[in-house]
């Protein structure tokens, strides 16, 4: 791993039992078979390219995992903007419902793990406990409040993870450390290489991808904003665990949310990829 920022160590303040407890209670065992099935999809053309990318590898073993993509729900410049809200929706929501659904679909037939419903919550939603994962879209619209930044320090303290999707180039990056740092003031981001385990726990994915938005794939190329090269970044806790994962020049929501799209067959080798690296991350989540 690569430090990108670093300085002094912030403690978490709470102890390991404590956050086992948290971790068990989110992701209570539960009975049942392994769901090992096909991937299906609504085109059958594109099902099959697709189902050969996304392929079921030892699905079984995850059974007595609980999953909810939880999309949050957040404050942000753009949200004040109305032209922003005119064209397009606010960042918060961008890609939904049919990215979460997609994915959540996605991990249902390729695994044991019981995926529930996604839901959205805001930050002071006391429902935000109940499960350990949360995801940005577009962070680098984000404009955390004090509260927010009390509840995301408790929510990692407690053993949960947080994944950010979505952003681009320089000046998105700048404003997202800014955010960010609010949380975990004095903690280092780092790159996660791809000799890393959230690279090969579930699929081997020996490259991480760049997924274009539609808008960049329309235009010839993968990249927008100035952030032409990809990168899966972390932010770690006091045992090494990844309790923030950062994917940025990368729009893996676009991959999910399209992987139905009949009209677009040429965007199908991206969709696989997004499927197979945000299923890593997640089983990864889950398992450490």
């Amino acid at each position: 791993m690569t430090a990108v920022r670093s300085s002094a160590g912030w403690s978490r303040g709470w102890s390991y039992t404590w956050n086992v407890a948290w971790r068990r209670r989110s992701l209570r065992v539960v009975s049942g078979l392994a769901l090992v099935a096909a991937v299906a999809m609504v085109a059958e053309p594109i099902a099959a390219r697709v189902a050969d990318q996304i392929p079921i590898v030892s699905g079984g073993r995850f059974a007595g995992l609980e999953w909810t993509f939880v999309r949050v729900r957040y404050n942000s410049w753009a949200m004040d903007e109305a032209r922003f809200r005119q064209y397009w929706n606010e960042p918060w929501a961008i890609d939904a419902p049919a990215a979460e659904q997609n994915l959540s679909r996605r991990l249902s037939r390729i695994t044991s793990i019981q995926v529930h419903d996604p839901i959205v919550l805001t930050l002071d939603d006391p429902r935000i406990w109940e499960y350990p994962w949360l995801y940005f879209v577009e962070p680098g619209n984000l404009e955390l409040q004090p509260g927010d930044v009390e509840t995301l320090r408790e929510f990692l303290a407690r053993g949960g993870t947080i994944t950010f999707d979505d952003f681009h180039g320089p000046l998105e990056w700048d404003h997202f450390v800014a955010q960010v740092g609010q949380i975990v003031p004095g903690r280092e981001i780092v790159e996660l290489d791809t000799d890393h385990p959230i690279f090969h726990c579930f699929y081997s994915v020996d490259k991480y991808p760049q997924i274009p938005g539609l808008g960049a794939f329309f235009s010839g190329r993968t990249w927008e904003k100035g952030g032409f090269v990809p990168r899966l970044r972390a932010v770690l806790d006091d045992d090494g665990r990844p309790m923030m994962l950062i994917n940025w020049n990368t729009d893996m929501g676009d991959g999910w949310e399209w992987s139905n799209a009949e009209e677009y067959p040429g965007y199908i080798q991206y969709t696989g990829q997004s499927y197979r690296m945000m299923i890593n991350e997640i089983i990864y989540a889950l398992t450490h």
